[in-house]
């Protein structure tokens, strides 16, 4: 079996199933969670918000492990200041 067939496998099993999506669903609730209390604490205009919450949406995980490498970066570089 080639590569693609069984990747085209591992979807067809993994979308039949309804567990792997739910878990996808909870882990992305879950980053636009943290990246709402992140955001909070920045406290951004409003645009700010909605551009990091569609990106983390877009992105899943990475998005937020982006937004939190850009707070760190801010915080850093305001305790330089």
């Amino acid at each position: 079996m080639s590569q693609t067939g069984l990747a085209v496998l591992i979807v067809i099993l993994i979308h039949n199933r309804g567990a792997p999506t739910g878990i996808m669903l909870l882990t992305l609730a879950i980053a636009l969670y943290l990246t709402a209390i992140e955001l909070r604490q920045l406290k951004p205009h409003w645009k700010w918000w909605a551009w990091w919450l569609s990106f983390v949406g877009l992105t899943h995980f990475v998005g937020y492990l982006i937004l939190r490498g850009y707070v760190a970066y801010r915080r850093q570089h305001r305790a330089g200041a």
